[in-house]
């Protein structure tokens, strides 16, 4: 892989775009405290842009591990969002039923790097 990377080419330019929406991300994210329903209303919709699809599979502990919150957390804020009307949430499902307002209760973190991700190409 390293010496792929050292040769000029499409691997290469698609890694430093990587790279460059990556740490656009992590410094978003490191910039100020987010309650636990922004972040996961960030996390649930980065990984539906990912995966191209409304339905997620994702462990209360793997959505604990990437909001840095426990199981209890993750419950709570599921509940929140459920409430709202913006997921449902069932089985270790997560179907996101209100994009536009999950948008509009994630923090401003999740469009500044999802435009960074589309300028780059990436999304």
């Amino acid at each position: 892989m390293k010496e792929e990377f050292e040769r000029p080419g499409e691997l290469r330019r698609v890694l430093q775009r990587y790279v460059q929406g990556f740490l656009v991300q992590t410094a978003q994210t490191a910039v100020r405290l987010h309650n636990i329903e922004e972040r996961m209303a960030r996390w649930l919709l980065t990984c539906r842009d990912r995966m191209e699809s409304d339905q997620l599979r994702p462990t209360h502990d793997l959505l604990g591990q990437m909001m840095g919150a426990p199981r209890s957390t993750v419950t709570l804020a599921a509940g929140l969002l459920q409430r709202a009307g913006l997921v449902d949430y069932s089985r270790g499902v997560v179907t996101i039923t209100n994009r536009a307002e999950l948008e509009a209760t994630a923090c401003e973190c999740y469009g500044i790097v999802r435009d960074e991700f589309r300028r780059l190409s990436l999304l």
